[in-house]
């Protein structure tokens, strides 16, 4: 079983580097609003560690929830999964799953603040994985099922937010909560919709966004979104970085001018490859904003 989990883990879900993602993910907006609302004396104790677990197991649940949902399309369209091939045994994925959950349930009990919040996520979790029990409705929908699935990174995103307000007897609604809300959605919510384009030549079977509204008009909307999604980071940054600023308007700039590009040669290349290439180095630089301000202070 052991060896069978880590061809699992290895393949579908690296276990150090989303480890490091779920503390990055929590630490990032956790700080960006303390240090919009001047905060800058932090109390970093095992209550943010238990979170970064939390985003991390919460994590795994989907991404296990997905694939055993998903096992009979993965079976015709990506046979060499580890699930689809036999590789790996569904009871094998069913037992750790149980096991890391378990533990998120425990420490969030023992350590956190913000209880309600951790189980409207977990309910959230689960109607995602029983399709809101509209299966029938919403798996043969492309758009239905990332209106219904996508928003999931804004309930990770209050789980966060409503520990840090409540962490430090902060105002729950304003401008930086708010913006703090959709920041890491809408990078989410791009990736999704930009793997799903593609160009005329590399369509298949599998459905997507091109093969729905044509590339065109789905790069047009990817576009849209991103430059929506830069003016919350510039929100979020303006306060503590104006660089920061800069590099960000540079980056959308370049991220626009792919689009274009897409736009008038789709087999230039792959759309999705070039917005991941784009969403690092803007994660990276709110990070950086974040570790600047806290290491020289405001620039």
């Amino acid at each position: 079983m052991l060896k069978r989990l880590h061809i699992y883990f290895k393949e579908r879900y690296p276990v150090i580097p989303r480890l490091i993602l779920g503390l990055i993910v929590f630490l990032e907006i956790h700080f960006i609003i303390l240090l919009n609302e001047g905060i800058t004396h932090f109390n970093i104790g095992i209550q943010e560690f238990v979170g970064a677990y939390t985003v991390f197991a919460f994590l795994l649940w989907l991404r296990i929830a997905d694939d055993l949902k998903d096992l009979k399309t993965d079976g015709v369209l990506f046979p060499d999964r580890p699930l689809p091939s036999g590789r790996v045994k569904t009871k094998d994925v069913m037992i750790v799953c149980v096991i890391v959950q378990a533990v998120a349930v425990v420490l969030n009990i023992l350590f956190m603040n913000n209880l309600i919040f951790f189980a409207v996520l977990y309910i959230y979790g689960y109607l995602m994985s029983k399709w809101f029990f509209q299966r029938a409705k919403i798996q043969p929908s492309l758009p239905l099922a990332l209106v219904t699935h996508n928003p999931v990174q804004m309930f990770i995103n209050l789980y966060i937010i409503s520990f840090t307000v409540i962490k430090y007897d902060l105002p729950a609604f304003t401008l930086t909560t708010c913006m703090t809300l959709w920041t890491l959605y809408f990078p989410a919510l791009i990736w999704e919709v930009s793997r799903k384009i593609k160009a005329p030549k590399d369509e298949n079977d599998y459905t997507t966004y091109s093969k729905l509204f044509g590339y065109k008009k789905s790069t047009r909307f990817v576009a849209i979104l991103t430059i929506v999604d830069i003016i919350t980071n510039f929100i979020l940054v303006w306060n503590l970085n104006k660089i920061s600023v800069a590099v960000l308007a540079v980056l959308v700039s370049w991220m626009t001018w792919k689009f274009v590009q897409f736009s008038k040669d789709p087999e230039r290349f792959v759309l999705v490859n070039k917005v991941e290439i784009y969403t690092y180095f803007q994660e990276s630089t709110m990070l950086l904003t974040i570790v600047t301000f806290l290491l020289v202070g405001k620039i």
